[in-house]
């Protein structure tokens, strides 16, 4: 039988059973527990979060803890951060700021290689674009704060104006000695410098700049050295802050940290280069000097990159028992150059020729970092090739559109380099230079690159959307893109009057960051043809002759070969009537008109049947205008047209004349009574006097150069004459007797300059110059004063009246420059005192200028309209020869502005028989003076060409 099993009964526990049913129950957690941390780990991986590698930093020492830290974000490229495009608000959004829904908008949004329009609405709020067209229209819906509304009436709305290359703030407005900030003289090489250290907030350029359309700006230091510093992108706008640091627009992440630890990619850096005449002129060194320095500076950051690149080496593969003794290979002065070396800075070089663009490249190419652009660049059109070896990509090229010619390496400049350069597939960007053209004016920069063969899309991109990409900034400005899909483009865009092509294009409204600018804009309504795409002439024969001719094209002109030349399918003439100008054909009914020259003379103007017998009479020679004009020549003065050819060649000059206010005159010359004659120093064939005779700038008056009080005698002489003894090239040996009454560097006061005009009035001293104040004082010769400070204008109205009344009779005084003359217009006018005016289109580039009165969009009227109200007499001038070619722009473009106030023939006589009659110049009889037929247009159309110069006084016509 079986026995029975025996009944249980307590026992005592062994030691450590209960451990081991616990460690049995953990044992079973682990699975679970592993696969739970390889979840998670894998998270935090994807999240970037390095658990070991936090680990291992701290059991390191700090400083090999730091140096990974480091090490970790050294190979990183700059970019906006990986959220960014899902801000919902910009960081230069300013709480307050009311949304703004533009209504009715042709928009220009810079997408789609800049072809894309889009007739929409556009909603800006939190400092961004929220949406446009119907994603506006949603997000309106659920909108609870109040919104402006601003009904754009289909003008044009584009991005806002983005200067690459612009010394705002650092290179003063008016000029100080006190806020000069722009170069350094301490060495050839020094990426270390910042421009943000002296930027000057208090500018009188921001606000002018603004109401031109420009929003951002680069703000590079000056080309006096190799490597001038680092640059700084800026939003023009003033802050609550009022600090430079408020005005940047993603400041480096070394703004406030020597070595920064990032988060995130690092932000685009810039620095200035410049090669070329500037540093060499300074340093008085050589090419080879230059370019000796740049290799040594970047052979430095190169050994510090290396050393940093073998020391991270080390640092990743864990091997921390051979650098825990060796800091972090860096250099605080280097440590930007290094930069370059990892592709985080954008490099702009300011460079001119060949040999430069040659030297900078092969630069680039031996040390291995890309150029963003070279800046200047008149010569790059020649040799897009050259760029095209640039390491990494070809760079683009920042230029001018005209201005040229004022030192050697800019002698081969072209107006049609922007297109030619396009055509190469190079980037092309307008810029400033700001002071050196005045920013506020950067639009007409692109607008003059579009007349001369730039496409649409990409003249309107070279002031948008290209620089803003060239700079890094094109996740933020240079576009109108709403944040739905694309990234949220900061809220900067401009409300225009006409196509931003059209010549005047002028804002009616300025946003930066959503915040409109204009407290009150003022603007008239244009002509609906300045709505579209302006009409612009065909020049490809002359683009083909800038490439052939290496820059230097053919400009002498060519006589017609007959003797009768008919001019058909005129639309319009305006000749002369005794001072004035008269508008003496316009077509009608369809019919346009001929006109009918033999020898240099009008024979004939009417219609084609009226005029037959004329044209059929001999065998003429046949010019079609197609819808053209013919109109008086214009008269150019203010700048050295005749006595230079290049400003920064002695060499090619007259010189500067004698100045018995600050030194001893010669006493071969006749000491201090000498008196200097321009016409003695005439240079003929000038490529700017040349150019402008192509232009319609058929004479020009010049007085003779100096630095100081003295002028001399003006004269007038035809731009189109090759030399001296060419027939009726000096068309007037003595115009005027010319002072100058301003402050000079180290030279006399005011009161002297003026006392001592008054002694040469009432006492003129005996000799040359004796004979002419005795002249002035007579009445029988002008005076020309150059200055612009309304208090000197003052003092020389008192004058006039003091002479006139010791003397029984009348003197004529002009004032040249005269910027702040409209203060005094009244008082101008009742004295009789003519103006020429020394820029269309003022900007307070020095102190005596600073109350100028700006124009459109900031005040009702221009100082012009002012003074004409007056009754005053006025003439348009320039500053440097460049700009007489674009003469009748700057006439057509006052007319525009003052929306009928003054009519074409006004305009043309302010270009032409206002300048000669207020210079001493004796104006022709109505038959004798030269005439310019244009081609598709008169004379003050952007949609024109010149095509001839038709001279009575030489009796001939030249074809152009």
């Amino acid at each position: 039988m079986e026995k029975a099993l025996p009944r249980p009964i307590a026992v005592a526990s062994r030691p450590g059973t209960r451990n081991l049913t616990a460690r049995r129950t953990l044992l079973g957690l682990i699975p679970a527990v592993a696969c739970f941390l390889g979840i998670w780990y894998g998270f935090a991986f994807g999240q970037g979060i390095k658990f070991w590698e936090s680990y291992r930093i701290n059991r390191l020492s700090p400083q090999v803890a730091a140096a990974l830290s480091r090490c970790a974000n050294l190979y990183d490229k700059p970019g906006p951060p990986p959220n960014f495009s899902k801000r919902t608000h910009s960081d230069r959004f300013v709480p307050g700021t009311k949304p703004v829904l533009v209504k009715n908008a042709k928009i220009w949004s810079g997408d789609k290689n800049g072809t894309e329009i889009i007739y929409s609405d556009i909603l800006l709020d939190k400092g961004i674009i929220k949406g446009i067209g119907r994603t506006a229209s949603q997000l309106l819906k659920n909108m609870k704060e109040e919104y402006d509304v601003i009904d754009a009436k289909n003008a044009w709305v584009t991005p806002g104006i983005v200067d690459l290359h612009s010394h705002i703030g650092v290179g003063p407005s008016p000029a100080l000695d006190g806020a000069d900030d722009g170069n350094s003289i301490f060495g050839l090489t020094q990426p270390w410098l910042r421009v943000v250290d002296g930027l000057n907030t208090h500018d009188d350029s921001f606000a002018l700049s603004i109401a031109g359309g420009v929003t951002t700006a680069l703000v590079l230091p000056g080309s006096l050295n190799s490597i001038g510093g680092q640059g700084i992108t800026i939003k023009l706008r003033k802050t609550a802050e009022r600090s430079p640091t408020a005005m940047l627009l993603e400041a480096p992440h070394q703004l406030n940290s020597s070595f920064p630890k990032l988060s995130g990619p690092p932000r685009w850096r810039q620095m200035k280069h410049a090669c070329g005449e500037n540093p060499n002129s300074y340093y008085g060194t050589t090419r080879m000097d230059t370019l000796w320095a740049f290799r040594n500076a970047y052979n430095t950051a190169r050994k510090i990159k290396q050393a940093q690149d073998a020391y991270c080496a080390k640092v990743e593969a864990g091997k921390f028992d051979e650098v825990v003794d060796t800091p972090y290979p860096d250099d605080l002065q280097w440590e930007a150059l290094v930069d370059v070396l990892r592709g985080r800075v954008k490099v702009q070089v300011h460079c001119y020729e060949t040999v430069d663009f040659d030297d900078i490249v092969r630069l680039s190419n031996e040390f291995e970092f890309p150029i963003a652009a070279f800046h200047h660049a008149h010569e790059a059109y020649l040799v897009p090739d050259v760029l095209k070896r640039a390491y990494d990509h070809p760079p683009a090229v920042a230029m001018f559109a005209t201005n040229a010619r004022y030192k050697r390496e800019a002698y081969r400049g072209s107006e049609f380099a922007p297109r030619i350069l396009a055509e190469h597939g190079i980037k092309v960007v307008m810029k400033s230079d700001h002071p050196v053209l005045d920013s506020r004016y950067l639009l007409f920069e692109a607008q003059q690159a579009y007349l001369y063969g730039l496409p649409e899309n990409l003249a309107l991109a070279s002031v948008t959307s290209t620089p803003a990409s060239v700079m890094g900034m094109e996740h933020r400005v240079g576009y109108i893109k709403e944040g739905v899909t694309d990234i949220k483009h900061s809220l900067d865009l401009v409300i225009w009057d006409s196509h931003p092509l059209a010549l005047g294009a002028t804002p009616t409204q300025v946003f930066i960051d959503g915040i409109p600018q204009l407290a009150k804009a003022y603007s008239t309504r244009k002509p609906d043809v300045f709505q579209r795409t302006p009409d612009v002439p065909n020049y490809d024969k002359e683009a083909k002759a800038a490439v052939e001719y290496e820059g230097l094209p053919p400009l002498r002109p060519k006589r017609a070969k007959a003797d009768v030349v008919l001019f058909t399918n005129v639309r319009s003439t305006f000749t002369r009537a005794g001072d004035d100008v008269q508008q003496s054909f316009m077509a009608t009914n369809g019919e346009p008109g001929v006109v009918v020259v033999m020898n240099g003379k009008i024979v004939c103007l009417g219609t084609e049947l009226s005029c037959r017998a004329s044209a059929m009479a001999n065998d003429a020679e046949i010019v079609d205008l197609q819808g053209g004009s013919i109109a008086p020549g214009l008269t150019t003065f203010g700048s050295p047209i005749g006595l230079v050819e290049i400003d920064a060649e002695s060499s090619t000059s007259d010189g500067l004349v004698f100045d018995p206010l600050s030194q001893r005159l010669p006493s071969i010359l006749g000491g201090d009574a000498a008196m200097v004659r321009a016409v003695d120093g005439l240079i003929f064939g000038t490529r700017d006097a040349l150019y402008a005779y192509h232009a319609g700038v058929t004479t020009a008056i010049t007085a003779p150069v100096g630095g100081g009080f003295y002028g001399g005698l003006s004269t007038t002489f035809s731009t189109g004459a090759m030399n001296k003894l060419d027939k009726e090239a000096v068309i007037q040996e003595v115009n005027a007797v010319h002072v100058t009454i301003r402050h000079f560097d180290r030279g006399p006061s005011i009161s002297t300059q003026v006392g001592a005009l008054w002694r040469l009035l009432v006492h003129p001293p005996q000799g040359h110059a004796g004979e002419y104040f005795k002249a002035v004082a007579d009445g029988r010769v002008t005076l020309v004063v150059n200055t612009d400070s309304a208090d000197i204008i003052a003092t020389l109205v008192l004058l006039k009246k003091e002479i006139e009344t010791l003397k029984g009779h009348s003197i004529s005084l002009t004032i040249t420059g005269g910027l702040e003359a409209h203060l005094i217009a009244k008082e101008l006018g009742e004295a009789k005192i003519g103006v020429v005016q020394g820029t269309a289109r003022p900007f307070p580039t020095i102190w005596e200028r600073r109350r100028i009165l700006p124009g459109h969009p900031l005040s009702q009227e221009s100082s012009i309209e002012v003074l004409l109200k007056h009754n005053v007499t006025v003439g348009v001038a320039i500053e440097e020869a460049w700009q007489a070619r674009n003469s009748r722009f700057d006439i057509a473009w006052l007319a525009l502005d003052a929306g009928g106030r003054i009519s074409k023939t006004q305009a043309i006589s302010m270009g032409s028989t206002n300048v000669a009659k207020l210079l001493g110049g004796k104006v022709e009889i109505a038959n004798d003076h030269d005439l310019v037929a244009t081609e598709g247009g008169d004379l003050l159309d952007f949609s024109s060409k010149v095509r001839a110069v038709i001279s009575p006084r030489r009796g001939v016509v030249d074809l152009l």
